[in-house]
């Protein structure tokens, strides 16, 4: 027998039968002894047939959702996608760091910045006219994973998002179960510019890689091809990859998902306004160097934004 079966109570033996508790129930046995012994066979059955209508009601408690903080009750239970809902007041609090502690933090040296596209690159534009920004990552990457939090929160400065959720890296890849957010079926609306993410597979194992999630477009392949190779990187084919309106790639993590290990996503966001933090120096100096490159597709709008005295001196030094 399968071990789904373990622990299924057994009949019980004929000659260890409980005695009777009247003299009718010993009659009864003795004139019907085959009905008598299917008994707790019959109770068997009930038991197995209430616990299967129990479970299809959804009376089965849900399964643990890694990604979420501990005590957290999730608001949807993980999906195949190996997402789930996020924890209360993450989106708010990395929305939300105030330009005091993104002043603190401005520009350190230790992240790797977003690199100029060299020659005369036509800008990437979206169907609508707007800059476009391509991101191409997946969930089971820790260095993905990393990159997210400072993307979510610069381009938060530009627009709005909606049905993030929450997921982590591979449990096996480097730098494991790093917590962050999956672009998979959110959307994001500003009047500024475009946003198309595509996150190519789950963290969920599948054979000898993950199971496939969204597949890049033929035009996202080419920005690959081009961008994803010599001279903007030494290792071509890796991810993230974001392209920001053909005028900056970022190709890797800006910061080394180490600085993540171990942190639920709700420690993550409280730590984004302790300028002091080393997560808020690694997301939020990140955020400002993507928010200065974004800037230079945006024609510095919104000036709110782009013409703070950080994000201008990130832009000048960056050679927008």
């Amino acid at each position: 027998m399968s071990k789904s079966h373990r622990g299924t109570a057994r009949p019980a033996r004929p000659n260890r039968s409980v005695a009777p508790t009247s003299s009718g129930l010993a009659g009864w046995r003795a004139q019907h002894p085959l009905l008598f012994n299917l008994l707790p066979v019959a109770l068997v059955l009930l038991i197995i047939v209430t616990l299967v209508v129990i479970k299809a009601t959804g009376g089965s408690a849900s399964p643990a959702a890694s990604t979420l903080a501990p005590g957290v009750t999730p608001a949807k239970t993980a999906t195949s996608t190996g997402t789930s809902a996020l924890p209360a007041g993450v989106l708010a609090a990395v929305t939300s760091v105030s330009a005091s502690t993104l002043a603190t933090v401005d520009d350190p040296s230790a992240l790797t910045a977003p690199t100029r596209v060299s020659g005369n690159q036509a800008a990437l534009t979206a169907s609508d006219g707007k800059p476009e920004i391509v991101y191409i990552g997946a969930e089971y990457c820790p260095f993905c994973a990393a990159e997210r939090w400072a993307l979510v929160e610069a381009l938060s400065r530009f627009g709005t998002f909606s049905g993030l959720s929450a997921t982590h890296s591979s449990s096996t890849d480097v730098y494991p179960d790093t917590a962050t957010f999956s672009f998979y079926g959110s959307t994001y609306t500003s009047p500024y510019l475009d946003f198309n993410p595509v996150e190519e597979e789950t963290n969920q194992p599948a054979g000898n890689s993950y199971a496939t999630l969204q597949t890049p477009t033929a035009a996202e392949n080419s920005l690959l091809t081009t961008f994803d190779a010599a001279p903007y990187t030494s290792d071509p084919g890796s991810i993230p990859f974001l392209d920001i309106g053909n005028k900056y790639v970022v190709i890797g993590a800006s910061f080394s998902p180490e600085i993540l290990q171990g942190l639920s996503m709700s420690a993550i966001a409280r730590d984004l306004d302790n300028p002091s933090s080393v997560v808020a120096t690694a997301i939020d100096g990140t955020a400002n160097q993507i928010t200065a490159s974004i800037c230079a597709i945006t024609g510095n709008q919104p000036a709110s934004v782009c013409n703070s005295p950080t994000i201008a001196a990130i832009a000048q030094k960056l050679g927008s």
